[in-house]
This record gives C-alpha cells, sequence and structure tokens, in this order.
C-alpha cells in the first residue's frame, strides 16, 4: 500500500496544449517521465483561458477558438523526489513556466486499500 503523508513539494509545469517532445504531446512525455522516475504521481489540467510570456491570450471560448489552450501538469512528491526530477524538465521544458510551492499531505492512498466503510449502527463492513 502507497502511503505519502507530511511535507512535501508540489512541481507545477506550465505550457501549452500543443507543445511537444519529439511529435508527442510536451504533457504526456512529462507525466510519463514522472513516472518512470518513481514519483508519488502527476496530474494534466486542461485550462479554459490563459496567456504567457507571449501575452497571446489563448481561449476556448466559441467566437474566438484556440488550439493551444493552456496546459498544468501537477506532481506532488517529497522534496528531494521533485528537485531530483528538475533535471529532466531542463530537457523537456524549453518554453514555459515551472513553479515549486511547499505544501502538506494530508491524505495519499492507493485505490486498492480503502478504510473499511461502518455498517449499521457503526459496526464493521
Amino acid at each position: 500500500m502507497t502511503r505519502l503523508t507530511g511535507s512535501a513539494l508540489r512541481l507545477t509545469v506550465f505550457i501549452g496544449e500543443n507543445d511537444t517532445w519529439h511529435h508527442r504531446p510536451l504533457y504526456s512525455e512529462i507525466v510519463h517521465r514522472a513516472h518512470a522516475a518513481g514519483l508519488a504521481g502527476a496530474s494534466v489540467f486542461r485550462g479554459i483561458e490563459g496567456f504567457g510570456a507571449s501575452s497571446l491570450v489563448h481561449t476556448s471560448r466559441l467566437l474566438s477558438l484556440s488550439e493551444d489552450l493552456p496546459v498544468a501538469v501537477v506532481v506532488v512528491d517529497t522534496e528531494e523526489r521533485v528537485r531530483g526530477f528538475l533535471p529532466e524538465l531542463d530537457a523537456l521544458v524549453t518554453e514555459g513556466l515551472v513553479t515549486l510551492e511547499a505544501c502538506e499531505i494530508v491524505r495519499y492512498l492507493d485505490g486498492d486499500r480503502r478504510a473499511p466503510t461502518p455498517g449499521p449502527e457503526g459496526e464493521g463492513p
């Protein structure tokens, strides 16, 4: 069972949806490398509107459709493991924003080991 609690570091990579690495979506390459590095987890979030260093606003609104919406890849793990992953990002991210923020993991469990739910009148399952 995977358990991770306490102080951690959140890595967020802000890139464009159309950014690629060797003809593959960059966000996918980051997730797969984070997985291969044994990090606790990674999620990709697609934005509906945003702008970056280019100052071009990308939006999903119908009248101004964008094919390059903002994407955030978020990874949370121990500080040591996240900082150890940064050299991978140096090789991948040539345009975008990478941030690190301290955070606290309150609960992190794999889906196979859930706490038993009480039955009627507070009894076990």
